[in-house]
């Protein structure tokens, strides 16, 4: 098993059961030396499974004060995959450890 942590649509059960055919479970956890900040969505498909035209992105910056609340959910190395898909080109996914000592994937600025 893998962790992947989401802030936003990935929280969403319409997006989970549409994009890894289950529900996701996962627990609250806090991710640090980030920041939020919207990005707009133009990819039809991610479109219709969030419903919502703009999604909260990652932005680094390295200031311990910066935290950003969400679920890191359990997923196995085909539900990454489907989440790759899923994310549109202006995110990448890379691996960072949470408060709570775990390490899983995160979705960030590209």
């Amino acid at each position: 098993m893998h962790y992947l942590f989401s802030y936003g649509t990935l929280q969403k059960e319409q997006v989970q059961i549409e994009t890894f055919g289950r529900l996701l479970q996962g627990e609250k956890d806090v991710l640090t030396g980030y920041k939020l900040k919207m990005l707009e969505i133009t990819d039809p498909e991610v479109l219709r499974k969030s419903s919502q035209k703009y999604h909260p992105i990652l932005e680094f910056s390295g200031n311990t004060d910066d935290e950003v609340e969400g679920v890191l959910f359990e997923v196995t190395e085909q539900e990454i995959l489907q989440a790759d898909e899923y994310e549109v080109d202006d995110y990448q996914r890379i691996e960072a450890v949470f408060k709570s000592g775990k390490k899983g994937f995160i979705y960030v600025e590209k």
